[in-house]
Formats: C-alpha cells, sequence, structure tokens
C-alpha cells in the first residue's frame, strides 16, 4: 500500500492522484456573463448536489495550479452572481470538452462550441438548449479555499428554476437514469458513461434493516467461492428464507444437483455457492439464500 502525505508531493501530482481515484465525477457545465456582458461555458468535475431544501448544488473552478490565476467563471459569479448549471449528456460531450479549451476571456463559447444558448426566466446568464437538464441558480456564497495554484473556490448556488427536456422522462414524469445518458470524469483524459451496460441496480435500505454480516451462518461466511461483496450482498436480506421454503426450492430446482453429487459433499458445496454467486449477480438475493440454505436441509 502506497502512503503519500499531500504536504510532500507536488501539487500537480497530488492533483492526479485526487482525480484518478475520486470518480466518476458529475459535470456542471457553468454558463455565466461577464462585466462586458459576454457569455461563458465552462465544464467542472469538482462538483455535486447538497441540498434538496433549499435546492443546492456546489461545483468549484480552482485555481491554476500552473499560474494560479482564476477561472472566467470565479471572476464572473463575483461580478454577477448567477450561473446556469447545464448537466452533460453523451450527445453533447465533445462540445463541452472544446468549451473547455483556454479561450481568452473575451471570448464567447457558445459560439467556438456550436452550443445554442437559450434565455433563463430567472438569471441573466443564458442555459444551453442542447442540455437535458438545465438549472438557472443563484450565487449564495463563494468560499475561497486558498490563494495558491490547486486552490478551490466552492461556489454554493441556490437552484431557482428546473429545466427537463420531456424526452427524458419516464411514465411516472421522472428522469430516466438510461434515458438521459449522462457523462462523468474520471483521471487524465478519461471519461465514463452511463448508460444501460455501466448501470446497475441495488435497493436502497432506507424502509428496511438486513440481517448483518454477524448473522451470516458460518459455512456461508467461510465460502471460497462468494467474495466479501458477495456476504455483502446477502447479509442485505431483512430474513432468511424459512425451513419450509428452503425444502420446496430443494426440491424442485435443485433436485438434480443434489443427486449427481450425493457422493462429494465437498464438491456440492462448492457448487452450490457457485450457483448462488451466479444469483447473486442478477440481483436475485431470495433465490440465492435459498440456494444456499439447501445444503445443510
Amino acid at each position: 500500500m502506497k502512503t503519500i502525505n499531500p504536504k510532500n508531493i507536488e501539487i500537480p501530482k497530488l492533483h492526479r492522484y485526487l482525480l484518478g481515484a475520486v470518480g466518476p465525477r458529475p459535470i456542471a457545465f457553468a454558463s455565466t456573463i461577464d462585466k462586458d456582458g459576454v457569455a461563458n461555458l465552462a465544464p467542472f468535475s469538482f462538483f455535486n448536489a447538497f441540498s434538496a431544501n433549499p435546492p443546492i448544488l456546489v461545483f468549484s473552478p480552482a485555481r491554476s495550479g500552473r499560474t494560479n490565476t482564476t477561472k472566467d467563471t470565479y471572476n464572473n459569479v463575483k461580478i454577477l452572481p448567477e450561473v446556469v448549471i447545464n448537466v452533460v449528456n453523451f450527445e453533447l460531450v465533445h462540445q463541452m470538452s472544446l468549451a473547455s479549451s483556454p479561450y481568452p476571456s473575451s471570448v464567447d463559447e457558445f459560439v467556438k462550441s456550436g452550443l445554442t444558448p437559450v434565455a433563463s426566466e430567472c438569471v441573466q446568464p443564458f442555459r444551453i438548449k442542447e442540455s437535458p437538464v438545465q438549472f438557472e441558480c443563484k450565487v449564495n456564497e463563494v468560499i475561497e479555499l486558498g490563494d495558491q495554484g490547486g486552490a478551490g473556490n466552492l461556489i454554493i448556488c441556490e437552484v431557482l428554476r428546473i429545466h427537463i427536456d420531456e424526452a427524458i422522462l419516464d411514465e411516472q414524469q421522472m428522469i430516466d437514469q438510461q434515458k438521459i445518458d449522462l457523462v462523468s470524469r474520471m483521471g487524465g483524459n478519461w471519461y465514463c458513461r452511463a448508460d444501460e451496460n455501466s448501470m446497475f441496480e441495488i435497493p436502497k435500505p432506507i424502509t428496511t434493516c438486513g440481517i448483518g454480516y454477524d448473522e451470516l451462518p458460518e459455512d456461508i461466511k467461510n465460502s471460497d467461492v462468494l467474495t466479501a461483496n458477495n456476504l455483502g450482498q446477502l447479509a442485505g436480506i431483512e430474513s432468511i428464507p424459512n425451513e419450509t421454503d428452503v425444502n420446496e426450492y430443494k426440491l424442485i430446482e435443485l433436485s438434480e444437483l443434489f443427486l449427481s453429487l450425493e457422493e462429494d459433499a465437498t464438491q456440492l458445496e462448492i457448487e452450490i455457492h457457485k450457483r448462488a454467486k451466479l444469483l447473486l449477480e442478477k440481483n436475485d438475493l431470495e433465490e440465492a439464500w435459498l440456494t444456499l440454505l439447501s445444503f445443510n436441509n
């Protein structure tokens, strides 16, 4: 394990470690206006949502690690404390990247990137028509984290309006996570696309309470097949299936397996655990439990 003291390495190297480890990061494609009325677009991956009541988004245009200069976005919101944060999907990722080029502050990135400015309802900066979700925000506070190169500037934004492309909504009029097709930043030049090939679901234990790792049977906990992550998944079940259900499942679904290995208990247990592991990969938690418990029933 490599151990690093942030105070003992160069800032650019520390920056690469942070970006390489903390990801994927959502992208705030920020639209602001300067003192002369020139529109500015810039993407920032130090960004997230931090509150729903009030609705708060925070992003950070950091000081340049090379020149210690501040971003146009930071300079603009210090004069006009308003911003539109546009989310970035795969359809506009290359235009977003183009807008991040170091153009002079007098250059309008809407023009350079080929994106379409749309008038906002509550703030002066424009929205990006091509973005599937646009947040009109007032800037409540700017917190400077330092005055040296690499220091962040937290721009705390309160959302005043949300504009959502109806094409990305599901039947309940909520955002469909597969339709929105978001992209995010990784380290270096790498991005990540949140599509059906990269996403998976895990039920949130908000109203439920799993039995916990400590309640797992010892033979399952000591499995040579199941990983610690598999065990954590198993421990999320609210209650272990009863003996009647286990016996019924064993008779219907596992009878051939038990018959084929009735003379080799060791191999049978391995095959049972392999089957359970495959079921867990499909999020069939209850069936995985029925499979595992069948070995000792």
